[in-house]
């Protein structure tokens, strides 16, 4: 499943529209569509708002576990992933 096919399971899961949930991202609905159908990555903000909307571990979004090893180039990804999580984690 692509990291949007969950997004999107997620927010109907949610009872929310695509219109609800760019309007609390926030951004253009067009984009956040794009998102959904893997047509455009969500940036590292849009990212972070997602997985805090939709109660989502943003490790379930990226296929990542424990035990999987990591390439090089994903380790500044997850370095920015693990930053924003321990600066918002006081917010929710």
């Amino acid at each position: 499943m692509t990291i949007g096919e969950k997004i999107k399971n997620a927010r109907e899961d949610m009872d929310l529209l695509q219109i609800d949930m760019a309007r609390l991202i926030p951004m253009n609905q067009s984009n956040y569509s794009k998102i959904e159908r893997g047509i455009q990555e969500p940036s590292m903000e849009q990212l972070r708002r997602i997985c805090q909307i939709l109660k989502l571990d943003p490790r379930y979004l990226l296929d990542i576990s424990g035990s999987d090893i990591i390439a090089p180039s994903d380790v500044k990804l997850l370095s920015d992933i693990k930053e924003f999580i321990s600066k918002h984690k006081t917010e929710e």
